[in-house]
């Protein structure tokens, strides 16, 4: 997985990353975030923690949610891990199926409402999963993926 420790970290903030959807962890009611809070709370590596945070672009439907505030406990991170837990989240539907990314979006939309938070957030936040996804669909196709991307992929 690499010295560096960037596949451990890819594998464990997929598997980990809707864990806030659980009833009893449920506390603001924004699953990030309540994901997030519990991680840190059983002793997770921030680092994991932020990320379930910060997921698929977390922060604009926070910010509808008046939640955003909130989510600044957990440092938001840039880098191609979490590009590569957001295009895993957004290319594998609820039930485990893999869906491009605009059938995903469609997808979100139609389950959620659209007096959803996430139909609110929807025009800041798409443009912010556009662009990851293209940042790891440049990698993918440069070759810059390994072991560990490939399992995330699957863990989504």
């Amino acid at each position: 997985m690499g010295p560096d420790g960037e596949g451990d970290v890819l594998l464990a903030a997929p598997w980990l990353h809707d864990i806030g959807y659980a009833a009893r962890l449920r506390d603001s009611g924004f699953h990030p975030l309540d994901g997030a809070r519990h991680l840190r709370r059983i002793g997770w590596p921030l680092r994991i923690a932020a990320l379930v945070a910060h997921h698929s672009a977390a922060l604009s439907v926070a910010r509808v949610r008046g939640l955003d505030e909130a989510l600044t406990e957990f440092p938001r991170e840039e880098s191609p891990v979490s590009d590569a837990l957001l295009y895993a989240d957004q290319t594998i539907g609820p039930n485990g199926r893999m869906m491009t990314f605009d059938e995903r979006l469609a997808d979100m939309l139609n389950r959620h409402g659209p007096d959803s938070p996430n139909a609110a957030a929807h025009r800041d936040r798409q443009p912010q999963l556009y662009a990851a996804v293209r940042r790891v669909e440049h990698r993918l196709s440069a070759g810059q993926t390994d072991r560990a991307w490939r399992s995330a992929r699957s863990s989504a």
